[in-house]
């Protein structure tokens, strides 16, 4: 499986911040935004991933995270001229895909929980294993401000509504998805709504009237944090400070999701904590390097 991250737009609710840097390159804590999208992709044993960004910002891009190998990932870049929708990721990405079924996440959106492995791991193994798509749906209290999943009690989806005046559930639908090979084929097909746009909406309703969409439920314990706005970004970061400082445990520690998921050894890891040594983050990685060798010690 392929990974996408759409980390393109103009963020104006965010300006004047964004208006000379690109969103997804702000930070949240001690990181950068993209950390923390790509860490999902890499908890799900995803190595393969696309960044959708603007032209102007894909320098950068390119200097955060080069190609991938420090993290023993195969990283690559494609230009989204324009918004054009979040389907559009799937028509840029066609030749990157190639046929393979892919998990796509939004670049503003962090994800952190406990049971947030099981939970993508499990919308991985259906799409590869059945095909079809999954979506999530995470409980909120007010659900008439996002879009809004049905499903039934087998958790296949019923309906999907966007912000709806009477929603027929509590469980809003994150920036999260996962879809079989089909998905360029399905997002090539799509008309551009009313506002100009591919809308994701349309591949899921695809998939829908096939009997092929799904959901997986994110319960209790699990965050999702969208930092579209500046009180998003200040939450956000207060979060990922409180739980780093009381655990002890990063957040979205790509390094240290490397080599847990065996993508780099102990002493790639290493190496990639000495580059940053003079940082907290860098000492993090390299007190895991030190567990890992006292452990292999003993």
């Amino acid at each position: 499986m392929k990974g996408i991250v759409l980390a393109g737009g103009s963020g104006q609710r965010l300006h004047p911040i964004t208006k000379a840097v690109n969103k997804q390159l702000l930070p949240i804590y001690d990181k950068p935004l993209i950390y923390y999208p790509i860490s999902v992709l890499m908890l799900a044993g995803i190595r393969q991933v696309l960044i959708i960004t603007n032209p102007s910002d894909l320098t950068s891009y390119k200097t955060l995270l080069g190609d991938g190998s420090d993290l023993g990932m195969e990283i690559e870049y494609a230009v989204q001229e324009k918004p054009r929708g979040l389907a559009d990721a799937f028509v840029i990405g066609r030749e990157f895909l190639a046929g393979e079924p892919c998990a796509l996440v939004l670049g503003d959106n962090l994800f952190h929980g406990q049971s947030l492995s099981k939970v993508i791991n499990s919308a991985k193994c259906s799409v590869e294993q059945q095909g079809g798509a999954v979506v999530f749906g995470y409980p909120v209290k007010d659900p008439r401000a996002f879009g809004v999943v049905e499903f039934d009690s087998r958790n296949r989806v019923i309906g999907i509504e966007e912000k709806p005046q009477f929603p027929k559930s509590n469980y809003a639908v994150p920036g999260l998805y996962f879809y079989d090979g089909q998905v360029s084929d399905i997002a090539a097909e799509v008309k551009p709504s009313a506002r100009g746009e591919l809308e994701i909406t349309s591949v899921n309703s695809a998939y829908l009237n096939r009997g092929e969409l799904s959901v997986e439920l994110m319960g209790r314990g699990m965050a999702w944090l969208d930092t579209g706005t500046p009180t998003g970004l200040l939450k956000a970061a207060e979060y990922v400070e409180a739980v780093q400082s009381r655990q002890g445990y990063y957040v979205a520690c790509l390094e240290e999701i490397a080599y847990r998921q065996g993508f780099i050894d102990c002493s790639h890891l290493r190496r990639l904590g000495e580059k940053l040594k003079k940082t907290d983050y860098g000492k993090y990685i390299l007190s895991i390097a030190d567990e890992v060798e006292r452990v292999n010690r003993a």
